[in-house]
C-alpha cells in the first residue's frame, strides 16, 4: 500500500493554529510547535479569567458601594444588612451604578437601610426606591427600542418607495408597448 501523507489537511490545521497565534511574541507566532503550545495555554487562561472577571467586577462594585456608604455615614456591611431587613432586592451592580451616577437615589436607599437597622422597617419606602430604579432602567430601554423602531420603519418606507417606483416603471413600459 502506498503511504498517504495528508499534506493539505495538516497544512490547514497548522495554518489555523498559526492564525490563532497571530500577535504572539517571538517564535510563538512563527513556529507551529511553540504556537500550538501557546494557543493551548491561552485557551486555559481565557477559560480561567472569564470566571475571575466576574469576581473582579463584584469586588469593584463592592468598593464603589462602600465608598458611597462612607460618604453617607454608614458602613458597607450595615448598609447591606439594612437592605436585607427592609426587603430591598437590588443587586450590587445596580447599587454601584446608582452610587456613581445618581447620588440622590443612593441617599434614599441609604436612608431606607438606616431606618431598617434602627427597627423602623418601612417596606413602602423600599418598594418606592426600587420602583424609581426600575423606572429609570425602563426609560433607558424604551429609548433604545424607539430608536431601533425608527430605523426599521425608515428602512421599510425606503423599500416600499422602491417597490412603488419599480411598479410604476413596469406599468408605464407595458402601456408604451401596447
Amino acid at each position: 500500500m502506498t503511504r498517504v501523507k495528508g499534506g493539505s489537511v495538516s497544512k490547514t490545521r497548522r495554518r489555523k493554529v498559526l492564525k490563532q497565534a497571530k500577535g504572539y511574541f517571538g517564535s510563538k507566532h512563527r513556529l507551529y510547535k511553540t504556537a500550538q503550545e501557546q494557543v493551548f495555554h491561552s485557551g486555559n487562561y481565557a477559560f480561567r479569567d472569564r470566571r475571575a472577571n466576574k469576581r473582579n467586577f463584584r469586588k469593584l462594585w463592592i468598593t464603589r458601594i462602600n465608598a458611597a456608604c462612607r460618604e453617607n455615614d454608614i458602613s458597607y456591611s450595615k448598609f447591606i444588612s439594612g437592605l436585607t431587613k427592609a426587603g430591598v432586592e437590588i443587586n450590587r451592580k445596580m447599587l454601584a451604578e446608582l452610587a456613581v451616577n445618581d447620588s440622590k437615589a443612593f441617599k434614599s436607599i441609604v436612608k431606607i437601610a438606616k431606618d431598617a437597622n434602627d427597627g423602623k422597617v418601612v417596606k413602602k419606602a423600599a418598594v418606592k426606591a426600587e420602583e424609581k430604579v426600575v423606572e429609570k432602567e425602563e426609560v433607558k430601554e424604551e429609548k433604545k427600542t424607539t430608536t431601533k423602531k425608527a430605523t426599521t420603519t425608515a428602512k421599510k418606507t425606503t423599500t416600499a418607495t422602491k417597490k412603488t417606483t419599480t411598479a410604476t416603471k413596469k406599468t408605464t413600459t407595458t402601456k408604451s408597448a401596447k
